[in-house]
């Protein structure tokens, strides 16, 4: 039976309903500070915990319920009599429920203007405290530390028929579990940020690389296995996953997701993201095997699914297909005649729903579009973990130098920018072929560049695509004129790379001698 209640909170969101309804059910409230004061000027009858407790809060508020008569009242088990005992012996009343969230930490710090004291001040000791003695005693004490679970307590104490009926051990567990979660990741939070400062102790100059990195993580789902049937797999989001993130999606139907798909269909949605602003409204990416095999814009869902269908038909049988935009009827009817892993996409019309329905196995997937970007890129490694910042980067037109005789046309720009974009996403080494707003050859993920130019001719030849007039895109500089020489021979007439190889002018000789145009970006941008 819950007849006390401890509630404490800085998050105050559905606080007061939550507090009148235990009212209501005759549990006495304690609580402190901003809490109590919320909850008397509502009509809530409140014990202030230095009243309770005999002693006054103290040291601004460092000090308020770290007391025997609260952690005793918690932490006592009900199951052992020598506990009672003890309890009665110095005058505890038993604490059956602690409601419970924390200071701000992560807010505060997010903040440019944050000092050191403003974090060390928003550093919660009595909050934590609380919540982990409750959850430890979770077999006698509910604790609450995420809003959202008000109503699922409130519904167990009134689902009883009693005036406040207990609450279900499997409840009390999951909350628990919840709270030692949030902690850890409240703990690490700080280490994260105190360990990323300098010797000067500065917001602004702290690293963006903390001497101890915490990350946390929440299980999605198990995965039947993982890349290949003897290895086990799990799927875990972020707990502060980003806006528009592949973690957020919603899936609307087909079969449980595997290691392979969210690992393809992530990388199909952040290359799609990246074509907005390219001058037409739809774009459409094909993934197999973690590498675009076809792209393209155009000026729907179906005309830029058709478009990037042609770069490789064969490689898109069983692939993860993604758009930024809408998917609707008309596109729905020429996506089901594809057999396909994956489809994702901002929504899906009533009527590609239905046209989907018959396609059970396909998985739908809906994604909100978002601009945001993790904080980290990681890669696990053995003994380690190498961290990087995310590769943020769009070159834009003015991040563009010309370094051959010839200039480009306004056309070969607009080619050169597409071509770019999905370069970034395609397996080291990387060349792409592309024209008026489609792929035409993708060559990837190979030991030597030449290589990678040869398949990627090679792949527009299969699909029966005309390379004459194409730009090229390279992840990285030609460090002979090799490869450029092949590209060219294939029908390239203008390229696309970062430029700084120490054969720079030799390329771009050869460039002058072939009568192509080159621009460099100075940006690299390989992807292993």
């Amino acid at each position: 039976m819950i007849k006390q209640a401890l509630i404490s909170v800085s998050d105050k969101t559905g606080v007061l309903d939550f507090a009148r309804a235990l009212s209501a059910l005759g549990v006495n409230i304690l609580s402190t500070g901003g809490t109590a004061k919320l909850l008397q000027d509502n009509g809530v009858q409140v014990t202030e915990v230095a009243d309770y407790t005999g002693f006054p809060e103290m040291l601004d508020g460092r000090v308020k319920t770290l007391h025997p008569k609260v952690h005793g009242g918690i932490l006592a088990r009900r199951d052992l009599p020598e506990h009672v005992a003890k309890l009665d012996e110095h005058g505890i009343p038993q604490i059956d429920m602690v409601v419970v969230n924390l200071y701000p930490f992560q807010q505060t710090v997010a903040k440019q203007e944050c000092s050191l004291e403003d974090a060390i001040e928003n550093i919660d000791i009595g909050g934590p405290t609380m919540l982990r003695s409750a959850a430890k005693n979770h077999r006698d004490v509910v604790v609450i530390v995420d809003p959202a679970d008000y109503g699922v307590v409130l519904a167990e104490m009134k689902g009883t028929g009693e005036a406040a009926g207990p609450v279900s051990y499997e409840t009390k567990f999951r909350l628990a579990k919840k709270v030692f979660a949030h902690t850890a990741q409240y703990d690490g939070a700080i280490t994260n940020y105190l360990t990323s400062l300098g010797e000067d102790r500065q917001h602004a100059t702290r690293s963006g690389y903390p001497q101890t990195l915490n990350m946390s993580f929440e299980k999605v789902q198990d995965m039947r296995y993982g890349e290949n049937p003897h290895q086990g797999a799990a799927f875990y989001r972020d707990m502060s996953a980003v806006d528009g993130a592949l973690a957020s999606y919603r899936q609307l139907q087909g079969k449980e997701l595997s290691y392979n798909n969210i690992a393809d269909a992530d990388a199909a949605w952040e290359c799609v993201k990246s074509l907005g602003g390219l001058g037409q409204p739809a774009g459409c990416v094909i993934v197999k095997h973690a590498n675009p095999c076809g792209v393209a814009i155009g000026t729907d869902a179906l005309d830029a699914y058709n478009r990037a269908l042609q770069t490789d038909p064969t490689s898109a049988f069983g692939g993860i297909i993604a758009f930024n935009v809408d998917v609707d009827g008309k596109a729905a009817e020429a996506l089901a005649k594809l057999f396909v892993e994956v489809l994702i996409a901002p929504s899906f019309t009533e009527e590609a729903r239905q046209i989907m329905s018959a396609k059970q196995n396909v998985r739908l997937l809906e994604i909100p579009l978002g601009a945001g970007q993790n904080p980290y890129d990681v890669k696990r490694v053995g003994g380690g973990l190498l961290v990087q910042s995310p590769d943020a980067k769009n070159v834009g037109l003015g991040d563009l130098r010309v370094v051959t005789k010839k200039q480009p046309t306004q056309q070969q720009l607009q080619d050169m920018m597409f071509a770019w974009r999905v370069a970034k996403f395609v397996k080291s080494n990387a060349i792409v072929f592309c024209g008026n707003g489609m792929t035409l050859g993708v060559g990837a993920g190979q030991m030597s560049r030449i290589d990678s130019a040869r398949i990627a001719s090679i792949k527009a030849q299969n699909a029966g695509l005309s390379l004459a007039g194409s730009a090229v895109a390279s992840d990285a500089f030609f460090p002979f004129r090799d490869g450029l020489d092949v590209v060219v021979d294939a029908g390239a007439t203008c390229v696309i790379h970062p430029g700084g190889s120490m054969r720079d002018q030799e390329v771009i000789d050869a460039a002058d001698e072939r009568g192509v145009v080159m621009l460099y970006t100075g940006t690299r941008h390989f992807r292993h």
